[in-house]
């Protein structure tokens, strides 16, 4: 089973579970992705959003709902392997259904989702972005950023990281 950790990523939508094409002519490649895999980042969600660019997958997550939400959005349940259990539209203000087999839920902006082909037995493919490789310039960098213990140079200093930007779904 794989951990999840919030950050960003990439959106790939395969062929559904008959062999068929997934995504439609026209249809997107590679869509970016959000991951909501904390409780903090999955209970902020798209909360207090005007839009998404992209989706947002909340991770472990069986149902959903759209109060305080500003715009309607396209949710898509998945199971453990990655297969669309169902595709539905919500309005603001909504309480989802659960769905019991699924492990994981996308969000994104209502239309998105038929724009990028996704729909009932079309399997997905997540990506993270990976982390750069330590000892790199930008890893270093991201430690400093951070507020990772010894990042700034003096020996025993911390800093409490501010961790922001989560993305946000109801």
């Amino acid at each position: 089973m794989r951990t999840w950790r919030d950050g960003d990523g990439t959106l790939t939508v395969g062929t559904d579970s008959w062999g068929g094409d997934a995504a439609p002519a026209g249809g997107a490649g590679e869509v970016p992705l959000r991951i909501a895999a904390s409780y903090r980042a999955r209970t902020r969600g798209l909360l207090g959003r005007d839009g998404i660019a992209g989706a947002l997958m909340l991770t472990p997550c069986g149902s959903v709902h759209t109060f305080g939400m500003r715009f309607a959005i396209d949710v898509a349940y998945l199971d453990r392997r990655f297969r669309v259990l169902a595709v539905t539209t919500m309005r603001p203000g909504r309480l989802g259904l659960p769905r019991l087999r699924a492990r994981h839920v996308l969000e994104a902006e209502a239309g998105a989702m038929e724009r990028w082909g996704v729909r009932r037995g079309v399997r997905v493919e997540l990506t993270p972005a990976q982390a750069p490789a330590a000892g790199t310039p930008q890893a270093t960098g991201a430690a400093e950023a951070a507020g990772a213990p010894g990042a700034s140079g003096a020996p025993g200093t911390t800093e409490a990281s501010g961790a922001s930007g989560t993305s946000g779904a109801a």
